[in-house]
């Protein structure tokens, strides 16, 4: 059975190990083919360091599986994998940046596709992919699909890892979609470099934050394209696409079983554009003058919570809840939003968008209300489709990633 698959949070990672090992052996039964094509890399000089942290062998990944109490036939566990700890040249409101993430390349041999991993939410910098360590979520997916022959790669996004200094710009498109591509020309160099042939094909995946991400990713590479890359398809699953729409909803409820994204998102805008007021403008006291110190790359956001509150009446300014759209006074938080919401846009390459209809975290009509507008862009229902499940933010994955390794399978 097929649990907890993408990094929701550090607390699930024996569910993630035998996810991604059944995630792995459906995806190696499928070969790769190189078009002849030679130059990988058009975009030189994105890649800064590459240093190999791990080797893991199939052996490895063999005995891992026996211990998972997976039903399943590891003899499909056939490729050794070079797991390295990347960094990368990227920019972040017009200031170069040298941020960090993982690449794993398959030492079969055989042309590789590429597959884009986009992380959830994290709050810690310990929680960064690049702090490498073998049981880290992350480090699985890079394992177990390189060694089924996808080079993969999982960008820490700016905010962690080597650019831990710098706050997190969560929920800010340009920034989020950036640090994916740069590190997607990192990973041409890299594969260049260590003789592994790329056969093309780009596949992108996330869940909640990294299906956010995955999204404003497939938009900006449909507007720009990615070095050597095609993307073939996206598989974003969970996001918080539309900003407006999802403060809409969130200021409509009673009770708000996680209100650190509210403190995130808000304190991201701050920084990222320079908002002096907008805590006051959002937050009631005392969790307006808290929200600072609780997003110091330490507290994880269960701690984070705890000293917050899930009343929406008692966190959220209610002017606010009422006026967003319509009081001149909040403007330019309503701008923000609408200029980070990701439906402004005709999708052409095949997106499979997913979400649990249970969802109270990120609330299901909001994928819904996405795809119609993209719909009513004039995108065909056969380049973006919308896929219901079964479940809340976190159950909602089993099922997500059931179908997401079926259709890659078919496309790869």
């Amino acid at each position: 059975m097929i649990t907890r698959v993408l990094h929701i949070s550090h607390r699930y990672n024996g569910d993630f190990v035998r996810c991604v090992l059944l995630a792995a052996i459906l995806l190696g039964t499928v070969a790769c083919q190189n078009d002849g094509n030679d130059p990988q890399s058009e975009e030189p000089h994105a890649l800064v360091d590459a240093t190999l942290v791990y080797t893991l062998s199939a052996t490895q990944i063999q005995a891992i599986a026996k211990l998972s109490g997976l039903d399943i036939n590891v003899s499909e566990f056939v490729g050794d994998v070079d797991i390295y700890k990347v960094k990368y040249n990227t920019e972040y409101k017009g200031v170069n940046l040298v941020a960090s993430g993982l690449i794993s390349l398959p030492k079969s041999g055989a042309a590789a596709p590429v597959i884009s991993y986009q992380h959830a939410t994290i709050t810690r910098d310990a929680d960064a992919p690049s702090n490498f360590s073998v049981s880290k979520p992350e480090t699985l997916v890079a394992g177990a699909f390189s060694s089924s022959g996808f080079v993969t790669v999982i960008p820490d996004y700016v905010g962690y890892g080597s650019t831990s200094s710098t706050f997190h710009p969560f929920f800010v498109e340009d920034a989020l979609a950036a640090s994916v591509i740069d590190m997607l020309h990192a990973a041409i160099e890299l594969a260049e470099e260590k003789n592994v042939t790329l056969d093309k094909k780009l596949f992108l995946a996330g869940y909640s934050e990294g299906g956010y991400v995955t999204m404003a990713t497939h938009k900006a590479i449909e507007a720009d394209g990615v070095g050597y890359l095609e993307l073939t398809a996206s598989f974003p699953g969970a996001g918080a696409y539309d900003l407006q729409d999802i403060q809409e909803r969130l200021f409509a409820m009673n009770t708000y079983e996680y209100p650190f994204y509210l403190g995130y998102i808000t304190l991201a805008y701050q920084h990222t554009y320079g908002f002096n007021t907008v805590l006051t403008d959002f937050f009631q006291e005392p969790y307006a003058s808290r929200m600072p110190g609780l997003f110091d790359n330490l507290k994880g956001f269960g701690e984070i919570n705890s000293q917050l509150t899930t009343d929406v009446g008692a966190l959220i300014q209610p002017e606010l809840r009422t006026g967003l759209l319509t009081d001149t006074r909040y403007k330019y938080l309503a701008d923000a939003f609408k200029q980070n919401s990701l439906t402004d846009w005709k999708p052409t390459k095949r997106m499979f968008m997913y979400h649990g209809t249970s969802d109270t975290t990120v609330p299901f009509e909001n994928s819904k209300h996405t795809y119609d507008v993209l719909i009513g862009n004039g995108t065909s229902t056969d380049i973006v489709s919308l896929t219901p499940l079964p479940g809340d933010h976190l159950s909602a994955v089993t099922p997500y990633v059931a179908d997401l390794l079926i259709k890659i399978s078919a496309l790869k």
